[in-house]
């Protein structure tokens, strides 16, 4: 791999597809070099800087507000951050870990945690989202090693198919109700340190949260949201949802693909 390169194939076994089938994450080192890391995060750390409309300081927010700074569809704002978002190494590696033919994009989201920044609470990602399958996942991108005390993501090992804490978004009530259920029910919590290239991948209904930065750095993240290139939308549980389906597949109605213009295939085998 070029130091720049973020199309060619990475080298996934057969036993790693059957570990994410399993635990429903899996963390993969050496995804990215550390050139192309930087080279496309300065792009995505100036537009989260430009287009943050989080002023209020850390103590006068709520728990969900102190956890990051998170700015969406940066690759809209960039044709840079597009090339990234759009990098076939990525999405090969989403669909082959999803098991499906191809992978469209949902959307992209950057996750800045402040540093004092907060914990993240314990939840699954796809509360929010009106999707027909469990096809989703989440690639998550430090831009920087990760050290524990920056906070990194934590997964819940083969927590997938738990029903309990579907219905609880991002908040206290989240991280009491689902930690101790996770705990009850005897599901191991897997967290540690990122490396420098280092990216996982878990799935939407994976339960997972990070610890606060305790560090005197920002945890520069970027994220990228796949879902099965067949994906269809479903009709919105709650509000959060409408607003979701609206902003990121604006005009698709409930049983239609969701494919608009926000939803480009990433990668097709």
């Amino acid at each position: 791999m070029s130091d720049l390169d973020i199309d060619s194939l990475y080298p996934l076994s057969d036993a790693q597809i059957a570990q994410f089938r399993r635990d429903g994450f899996i963390k993969l080192k050496d995804v990215l070099s550390p050139a192309a890391l930087a080279h496309f995060g300065q792009a995505i750390t100036r537009l989260t800087i430009e287009l943050n409309t989080q002023q209020r300081p850390l103590e006068e927010r709520s728990t969900y507000d102190k956890a990051f700074l998170q700015v969406m569809n940066l690759w809209e704002h960039s044709p840079l951050v597009g090339r990234f978002v759009m990098g076939q190494r990525l999405g090969r590696l989403a669909a082959q870990l999803l098991e499906v033919n191809g992978v469209r994009l949902y959307h992209d989201q950057s996750l800045y945690k402040e540093p004092s920044g907060g914990i993240t609470p314990a939840h699954a990602d796809q509360y929010y989202w009106p999707l027909d399958s469990d096809r989703t996942i989440t690639a998550w991108i430090p831009l920087q090693a990760v050290p524990e005390d920056m906070g990194p993501l934590g997964f819940y090992a083969r927590s997938q198919s738990v029903e309990f804490g579907r219905d609880l978004g991002i908040s206290d009530e989240s991280e009491e109700k689902i930690s101790a259920n996770m705990a009850r029910h005897g599901f191991e919590f897997c967290s540690g340190a990122f490396e420098l290239g280092e990216v996982s991948f878990h799935l939407g209904w994976t339960f997972h949260k990070a610890g606060a930065n305790r560090s005197a750095l920002p945890r520069s993240v970027m994220t990228i949201i796949y879902m099965d290139a067949a994906m269809r939308l479903v009709p919105a549980l709650n509000a959060i949802q409408a607003n979701d389906a609206a902003q990121w597949c604006p005009g698709v109605q409930p049983g239609e693909l969701a494919a608009s213009r926000k939803n480009p295939v990433v990668y097709a085998r």
